[in-house]
């Protein structure tokens, strides 16, 4: 099977108690699962500027996101039904409290992704829906605030 590329950048956003955002995804084909906000990269945008126009789109927040702090190469398939090689780039945003906004989403959004929460590492490890990355306890674990 041939994959497409699908350059993306995902934002670890998480808040003063320590909590990380996850949108939930109600696709038609397949289980709900959760998701870290982000998504594909436009042509001739960079990850960074990706980061920031992800950010703002799924979350109402609009700030610079910081350094890239890692990088995943996975397969899957998108909402749309495309199979893609995604080269996923992780920005991590720390903020106090952030009231998210859906104002942003676009329709296929509005359809598939309709709520969201913060999760504990605690409520992380016991979810019973699946959640990606399936490692994000160990990469938030890994990755250090950013101050902005």
């Amino acid at each position: 099977m041939t994959r497409l590329p699908r350059p993306a950048a995902r934002i670890l956003l998480v808040d003063a108690a320590g909590r990380t955002l996850m949108f939930r995804f109600t696709p038609d084909d397949r289980p709900p699962f959760w998701c870290t906000p982000g998504g594909a990269v436009d042509p001739g945008e960079t990850y960074e500027r990706a980061a920031r126009r992800e950010l703002l789109e799924e979350t109402g927040l609009d700030r610079d996101c910081g350094p890239q702090v890692a990088r995943r190469q996975v397969a899957f398939r998108t909402i749309e039904g495309v199979e893609v090689e995604a080269d996923e780039r992780y920005f991590r945003v720390d903020v106090d409290s952030h009231d998210v906004t859906g104002d942003g989403h676009t329709p296929l959004e509005q359809r598939v992704m309709r709520s969201w929460r913060w999760f504990s590492r605690e409520e992380l490890a016991r979810h019973d829906e699946p959640y990606f990355p399936t490692d994000l306890i160990d990469l938030l674990d890994a990755t250090e605030p950013t101050h902005v």
